[in-house]
């Protein structure tokens, strides 16, 4: 085994976390990464991690050595993928992590004809909710929609994500006139669980407006509050993608349109260290075109 892959392991383990997850990442037994980051200390003649039997830290000489060696495995695949991405089939396991709702009802189409196109991809998909831990996990490329925080991550905005305010008929005149958007404080609201607060800011032209709303019920599904939304049990605020049907059969109607919550943002993310595969790259690069402007969800 040669320096290039010493290193390599290395870095993996730091990013890790730990050597266990490491050789899970790469295909090895523990024995065998535990061999390997022995056999480049002696060959450095220093201690690069300081390990225990359930996590291991980054000496000061580790720290400089991962700092350094990560740049330089970035520089030769890159190279590597300059010379031979021309010539080579897309092939191998692309793990990808997507959320529940979006995932499902507008991101399959897209995933069935990138399989099309490069059948010897071997695609491993996880539908959450949640935002997994990318280098603890292995995940090669997740898609998330809100702020991103975690400077660990890189990302590519794919696409616009607008919410609307919906109720049903029914539940519309059950209520009454509705004329002024402090009136929704008193109606029953059908809370998406992704929403840390009951305090949503509008933008509107006449300035900026904050309304606390009355949960009635919560779900961190937007299918099952839009089905309750329908059925007459309140007011729902939720992503176009999910309400977009419902507002074309006139099942759900939208409420105050002059109002509308800052725009979100659906992006494809990788972690910031980590060489990104031709495969990677060229699946971010088909999603980016898949989605026009404006959004089919949005034309209603």
């Amino acid at each position: 085994m040669g320096q290039l892959e010493f290193m390599k392991i290395f870095v993996r383990v730091v990013e890790a976390g730990t050597i266990t997850l490491a050789a899970e990442q790469l295909s090895m037994t523990k024995s065998a990464v535990s061999k390997r980051l022995s056999e480049l200390e002696s060959n450095l003649g220093t201690k690069l991690l300081n390990r225990t039997t359930r996590s291991s830290s980054l000496t000061e000489a580790g720290n400089n050595y991962y700092n350094r060696a990560k740049d330089l495995i970035l520089e030769i695949e890159e190279l590597n993928q300059d010379i031979t991405s021309s010539n080579k089939t897309l092939e191998g396991k692309l793990k990808v992590a997507l959320p529940l709702s979006f995932g499902i009802n507008h991101l399959l189409p897209f995933f069935n004809a990138f399989l099309k196109a490069h059948p010897r991809i071997q695609l491993e998909t996880n539908f959450c909710e949640y935002q997994v831990d990318m280098v603890e996990q292995g995940y090669d490329l997740a898609f998330r929609i809100g702020n991103l925080s975690d400077s660990t991550l890189q990302a590519r905005k794919l696409v616009n994500i607008e919410h609307c305010i919906c109720a049903s008929p029914d539940y519309i005149n059950e209520v009454g006139p509705l004329n002024d958007i402090k009136q929704l404080s008193k109606l029953k609201y059908l809370k998406y669980d992704n929403r840390p607060s009951e305090q949503i800011t509008f933008n509107h032209k006449s300035g900026v407006r904050t309304v606390l709303l009355n949960s009635y019920t919560s779900s961190n599904s937007g299918e099952f509050l839009t089905s309750l939304a329908k059925a007459g049990h309140g007011f729902v605020i939720l992503p176009t993608f999910i309400l977009w049907k419902e507002i074309k059969n006139k099942s759900l109607v939208p409420l105050f349109s002059e109002y509308k919550i800052p725009t979100m943002h659906g992006y494809a993310i990788y972690p910031a260290n980590r060489y990104l595969p031709s495969k990677v790259r060229a699946l971010i690069d088909f999603l980016t075109q898949c989605f026009g402007t404006p959004h089919y969800w949005d034309v209603y």
